[in-house]
């Protein structure tokens, strides 16, 4: 499973090498500074419904502002960014990095920090006084003795539970699950029906899910104890989460392809419940050119994952500044505008997330949103293991392949000892 996977990754960055010759969708450019244009080549993975959108609304505010320069979008598709963040890693070996690329703010960006890959962006935060409008624990979190290392754009929470009121309706699950144990009777529930209780995508979505059954199952100070130097990975509390996650995981359906063909199930009532990321809200919700166009609270609903309530996990979605980057001025450029309220209001309610500024627009945030903005402020807070927040990408990919193996063999003491050796191997 594990050759099987790493080759398909090996092919994957093998072909997304030949794509980005293409440029944003066109064929003729062989680089983004060709033909002498002031282009700007922005690096990402929001190609989907919603966070595409949000993208374009912050390009247009861009060029708007600079109408010497074009937006060059270099973004790959793939939920998380595992396929985007395999090709940066080529083009950054090779000396050839993009003008500015995405990152999840947190441990993620260590390792482009250790290789010397970007520019501490400490001047700019100075200029605008971002300071004074991001959340201290944000700026904290990506910033290395002192140094800040990219602009957050926004807030996402990862430990939402997606569900379809009509489904559970007719399962007979009349109450929406709080915890695990609920969790449980209500997958249950909808397996008679003949429903897929759980909408899962591809591997990195199966992670997704482990972090908020650990954050359930462990509680949120044990949780973010896992994080820290002589955590216990190997005790029986999480044992006991881990076999949470074996029984939530078997009321799974057929992963599909990614996040959003898994969400389409729930939102077309073939399945129950999913558990993602908020950006699922601009999907379901965005006017069916950029989403589905269904209605929340009849056609989908939301509540924090099962035993998380109270707590909000969290991500946020940065742009650096690589060492090196071609247009260095253009690149400035585009993190104004991604650090700026405008562009944040812009981005944020398209994309289905809130904004990292603490000045924005609130009446630009509702239904979904509007709980998000409330809870983040109230909340206890906990960091995203696949979304980088917690972990470097190395432990990451540990994480992943760990995960994987699992859901071949479905071995929980296997799946243990797997992530004991990475949180060893991980230097924390």
């Amino acid at each position: 499973m594990r050759r099987r996977w790493m080759a398909a990754v090996a092919v994957t960055v093998a072909g997304l090498l030949t794509l980005t010759a293409c440029g944003d969708g066109g064929g003729a450019a062989q680089t983004p500074q060709a033909g002498g244009e002031k282009k700007v080549e922005v690096f990402s993975w929001w190609t989907g419904p919603g966070e595409a959108d949000g993208l374009k609304a912050m390009k247009e505010i861009f060029e708007k502002q600079n109408p010497g320069l074009t937006f060059f979008d270099a973004a790959v598709a793939g939920g998380s960014g595992d396929k985007a963040r395999a090709l940066l890693a080529t083009k950054l070996q090779a000396d050839t990095p993009p003008d500015t690329f995405q990152g999840h703010a947190g441990a993620e960006l260590q390792g482009y920090i250790k290789a010397g890959d970007l520019e501490p962006v400490n001047s700019l935060y100075d200029e605008l006084k971002l300071k004074d409008v991001f959340p201290q624990q944000l700026v904290d979190q990506i910033s290395v003795q002192g140094q800040i290392y990219s602009v957050p754009v926004n807030i996402h929470r990862s430990n939402v539970m997606w569900f379809n009121p009509a489904v559970l309706k007719e399962a007979g699950v009349t109450e929406v699950p709080k915890t695990i144990e609920e969790f449980t009777a209500a997958l249950e529930k909808v397996k008679k029906t003949g429903k897929i209780p759980l909408a899962i995508g591809s591997e990195w979505t199966m992670v997704h899910l482990l972090e908020s059954v650990l954050l359930g199952s462990l509680g949120t100070e044990a949780y973010n104890q896992l994080w820290t130097a002589g955590s216990d990975w190997s005790g029986p509390a999480m044992t006991k989460a881990l076999n949470d996650f074996k029984t939530v995981l078997s009321y799974a359906g057929d992963p599909a392809d990614d996040w959003q063909p898994a969400a389409k199930q729930v939102a077309d009532g073939q399945a129950a419940f999913t558990i993602m990321g908020d950006w699922a809200y601009g999907y379901f919700h965005n006017p069916p050119d950029g989403g589905l166009g269904k209605k929340s609270k009849t056609d989908f609903d939301w509540a924090p994952s099962p035993g998380t309530g109270g707590t909000f996990m969290w991500l946020s979605d940065s742009f650096t500044l690589p060492k090196g980057a071609p247009n260095r001025a253009g690149a400035v450029a585009w993190l104004k505008v991604a650090a700026s309220k405008e562009g944040q209001d812009a981005f944020n309610p398209k994309k289905g997330s809130i904004p990292a500024r603490k000045d924005a627009d609130t009446s630009l945030y509702t239904d979904y949103l509007a709980d998000a903005l409330k809870d983040w402020g109230s909340n206890k807070l906990a960091g995203s293991i696949q979304h980088g927040v917690t972990v470097n990408d190395a432990w990451r990919v540990s994480i992943n392949e760990a995960v994987g193996l699992f859901h071949t063999d479905k071995d929980v003491a296997a799946l243990q000892a797997a992530l004991a050796e990475a949180a060893k191997n991980s230097g924390q």
